[in-house]
């Protein structure tokens, strides 16, 4: 599976998880790291990533176009890198699953 970080997380999280998730990268290393949300939908559908994010407008694009994309929306406040590596670790199953899963779209993570 392919991730694609939101610029509202971590580019460091493109190595720590690279065991369990690689040729993800980070909206910085593509070059839309100023980008406006529609332009990394598009880019996210058009290259096979899925979207990681803290940020509920992807939830919202997920719900009004369908996937794919698909979305993986951090539903924390301010967290350290490292608990959002652990979230992502602890909940590889359901990521996973999602691609698989062409109803929901969307797996929020707590």
């Amino acid at each position: 599976m392919n991730l694609l970080f939101d610029q509202n997380l971590s580019p460091r999280l493109v190595d720590r998880l690279e065991d369990l998730y690689p040729n993800s990268t980070h909206v910085r290393d593509v070059g839309l790291d100023q980008a406006l949300d529609r332009a990394i939908w598009s880019f996210v559908a058009e290259n096979g990533f899925t979207i990681v994010t803290k940020d509920a407008d992807f939830g919202e694009l997920s719900v009004l176009q369908g996937s794919p994309p698909n979305v993986v929306w951090i539903r924390r406040g301010n967290c350290s890198t490292q608990a959002i590596e652990t979230l992502l670790r602890r909940h590889q199953e359901a990521i996973t699953t999602l691609e698989e899963d062409t109803e929901s779209g969307i797996v929020e993570l707590h």
